[in-house]
């Protein structure tokens, strides 16, 4: 299942193009969402596998070594320690990490100078060596150089960022969400799981559509009131001067905790603080937060919140 932060950004995304086109169809904008999670799901297979090439990479290189015409010592009895990483070896042999990218045609054929650059910045890094110079290696500490590698070495490289540019504009601008998935998969692998677990869409395919369009259509249609409501509680603040991304996010954040009746109104509260971080000023966190703890009490009292399930709990 796709991370709702990441479904609720692509929306976010999605109605600032739409409010960006004065008065374009919504239909279109729509549209390009759905075309858009597609692409950035095909975006994080092709990131994914990059992390396992570093492994075929780190085989070569001990095989290279080793057909030395005078290998030393060392290149006869190499650190296997990388190679070996029991996630690194189960995200490198995942069937179905394979069946996806065979199916959405993205790999690394072809590739072999960008490849060969990524390995040198990740075997230079620092964390690459103290890992490798570790006596014993916990689990967490096994897993955690994975994440390191990718979030600090891979995911920062300018050769990475020019490649995806080359491929695909779209792709450019959702690197950093197609990154954040990759992290989140490396974060919760499991070696006791039979492969890995990918985050994207599967059984839930259906409900993410509808969780998709229906915070697309009803942010649209209840904009007037909604824009109302905000202006009313933003310190006699017009509408209109309350920028359009801080304004939009508050839209969405009224409409969710109206549409959904799973979704505790704390989560929704704390999802949209979070991505206000990412996408809006350095104060629209703590304007954000005030606003819709006055307008969600609010509606709490008058029964424009309804919440059943999960959606009761507070914490």
């Amino acid at each position: 299942m796709l991370n709702r932060r990441f479904l609720r950004t692509k929306v976010f995304q999605a109605l600032y193009a739409h409010e960006q086109s004065a008065g374009g169809s919504a239909a279109k904008h729509e549209k390009e969402l759905l075309l858009g999670l597609d692409r950035t799901y095909g975006l994080y297979i092709h990131l994914l596998l990059l992390v396992g090439e570093m492994r075929r990479l780190a085989e070569n290189r001990i095989d290279g070594r080793k057909a030395k015409r005078m290998p030393t010592q060392e290149d006869l009895a190499p650190n296997r320690y990388f190679v070996d990483n029991p996630f690194l070896v189960k995200l490198s042999e995942s069937r179905v990490l394979l069946e996806e990218s065979e199916k959405r045609k993205v790999g690394w054929v072809g590739e072999k100078d960008l490849l060969t650059q990524l390995y040198k910045r990740v075997e230079a890094s620092a964390e690459f060596n103290e890992y490798m110079a570790a006596g014993t290696r916990s689990e967490a500490a096994e897993r955690k150089l994975l994440v390191d590698l990718f979030v600090e070495h891979i995911a920062q490289d300018p050769g990475l960022h020019e490649h995806v540019e080359a491929r695909s504009i779209h792709w450019l601008e959702d690197l950093d969400l197609a990154c954040t998935m990759v992290k989140r998969t490396l974060e919760t692998m499991a070696l006791r799981d039979a492969d890995i677990h990918l985050d994207g869409p599967g059984e839930d395919a259906a409900e993410e559509r509808e969780f998709i369009t229906t915070l697309y259509r009803n942010t649209i249609q209840n904009k007037e009131e909604d824009e109302r409501l905000i202006a009313e509680r933003a310190r006699n603040w017009e509408a209109d001067r309350i920028t359009l991304s801080d304004m939009l996010l508050m839209r969405m954040a009224l409409t969710e905790a109206r549409s959904f009746e799973l979704i505790p109104v704390k989560v929704t509260l704390n999802e949209y603080i979070e991505i206000a971080k990412a996408y809006s000023t350095p104060k629209s966190k703590n304007f954000i937060n005030g606003i819709l703890d006055k307008l969600f009490a609010e509606m709490k009292e008058n029964g424009t919140i309804h919440k059943v399930g999960r959606g009761l709990l507070e914490h």
